[in-house]
């Protein structure tokens, strides 16, 4: 054990700390933590609507939430939230990735995040188009809607408009192209700057003035760069946007990827691996949590909203973020509740049960740093393989229960403090069964993290220390 541990230190660790440290990945990480207040603004909006609205007929029939005086009122209500946040979470998050690059920098972050908004939002579709065929309509008809701009015969209506920029390069399909077209822009602004090639004021102007001045010529630069990038692919890739590309060619076979046991699996034991030696796991893999995994979430927190569950499950993803938090990381990484829960059981060492009593309150909430480096689990061999391999047993039973229709996805964005059997419940929009299943694999972890803490019995709390040291 010992030697697996002092290889790990060795190969691994350094890998681990350099990237922990990589402004660009951290710049990505704050960029996801920084679109919070609005996601999960929205995300309440719509588990209220999936409390009200889409809950009830499953239970009362003829129930219609949108009949009812004031549960219309509040689904309405709750509608306005929703377009002000998750519709339109790619454009939140593309000007929070600029702003947190451009303070990685150490240069102007409003004018880095209204950099990466404008070069990204430059190359979306701003107009629509589509022919409705097979129609038998009057001349009358057909005069009425050639007059008002659009294309009309008697069996077709062809219809067009510019200045209109569809909700789906708003949202979470938005992402990826961010993180291309805003790291680029924002990048290049931030080299200028620092550079120094900017337009200078005198000492008299006021700050605000001169710093906004001085952005002027990087951001020019920056947007011209853009610019020119989606004119020369227009004529590259004519017909499609870069959004469409990316989305057709990065996104969807990432999405797709991330929905495969292997990939799952691998992140489960790289966080794993990376908070043992006491970094925080899902900040570094933010960018793949987040990116991928969160991108998948948004997706499925939208067709709730247009369709419920069903929908979810036609069209949606089925292992998306907070499948993680629902079926794992119950108490924290690692599924530390459960820790908790053996320690106060069987341990018969004064010094786990005084951690593990002082923990139970943050582990109700997910919150396990006083168990990971109280007791600790950090560096301590003894706890390595049940730390590693709680997590992967619990995860492919969420994984397996949701694939199998045993329970819905994912589809609601919920607190990560939310006490762990709540959280399931609301996270899959109020399915009774995923408690059942959490329940189930918080047992199998129970199972796997018992025998470990009735060893440590044997262990005398200085043993511990020197295998640490």
């Amino acid at each position: 054990m010992n030697a697996l541990t002092l290889w790990l230190e060795k190969y691994f660790l350094p890998i681990a700390g350099k990237i922990g440290g990589q402004k660009h990945l951290v710049a990505l990480r704050d960029a996801f933590i920084g679109t919070i207040p609005a996601t999960m603004a929205g995300s309440v909006a719509v588990m209220i609507n999936a409390l009200i609205r889409d809950l009830p007929p499953q239970f009362f029939d003829g129930y219609d939430g949108n009949s009812i005086p004031i549960i219309r009122e509040i689904i309405g209500i709750n509608g306005f939230v929703w377009n002000g946040t998750l519709a339109i979470a790619g454009l939140i998050f593309v000007f929070s990735w600029g702003y947190n690059l451009a303070k990685a920098y150490g240069v102007n972050e409003l004018s880095g995040g209204i950099v990466s908004t404008a070069a990204t939002i430059a190359g979306v579709t701003f107009a629509f188009s589509g022919t409705l065929s097979g129609l038998s309509l009057d001349e009358a008809t057909v005069t009425s809607i050639n007059d008002a701009g659009w294309a009309a015969t008697a069996s077709e209506i062809t219809a067009g408009g510019w200045g209109w920029i569809p909700l789906g390069n708003l949202n979470a399909n938005l992402f990826f192209t961010a993180m291309i077209i805003g790291f680029v822009s924002t990048v290049i602004f931030a080299k200028l700057m620092l550079a120094n090639i900017t337009i200078k004021l005198p000492d008299s102007v006021p700050p605000a003035v001169s710093t906004a001045f001085a952005s002027i010529i990087p951001a020019t630069i920056a947007l011209y760069v853009a610019a020119l990038f989606y004119f020369v692919f227009a004529k590259v890739v004519p017909g499609m946007t870069f959004l469409e590309w990316t989305q057709n060619t990065i996104a969807l076979p990432l999405l797709g990827l991330s929905q495969g046991f292997g990939a799952v699996i691998l992140v489960t034991l790289f966080v794993q691996l990376f908070w043992f030696f006491g970094i925080h796991g899902p900040n570094v893999l933010a960018p793949i949590l987040e990116g991928v995994f969160g991108v998948a979430q948004i997706d499925n927190v939208n067709l709730f909203q247009q369709g419920g569950t069903e929908l979810v499950i036609e069209k949606g993803y089925m292992w998306v973020r907070g499948s993680f938090d629902a079926y794992s990381w119950f108490g924290g990484s690692g599924g530390t509740i459960v820790l908790i829960i053996a320690i106060i059981m069987f341990s018969k060492r004064k010094d786990y049960r005084t951690v593990a009593n002082l923990s139970v309150g943050p582990g109700i909430f997910n919150i396990n740093e006083p168990i990971m480096f109280g007791l600790p689990i950090v560096l301590n061999p003894l706890l390595f393989f049940p730390f590693l391999l709680a997590p992967v047993v619990s995860v492919s039973i969420g994984y397996f229960a949701t694939i199998a229709g045993l329970v819905a996805p994912v589809s609601q964005q919920v607190a990560w403090v939310t006490p762990p059997f709540l959280l399931s419940f609301l996270a899959t929009g109020a399915d009774w069964r995923a408690p059942i299943v959490t329940l189930v694999a918080m047992l199998a972890s129970f199972v796997i993290w018992a025998p470990f803490v009735m060893a440590a019995n044997k262990v005398e709390p200085e043993s511990t220390e020197e295998n640490q040291s």
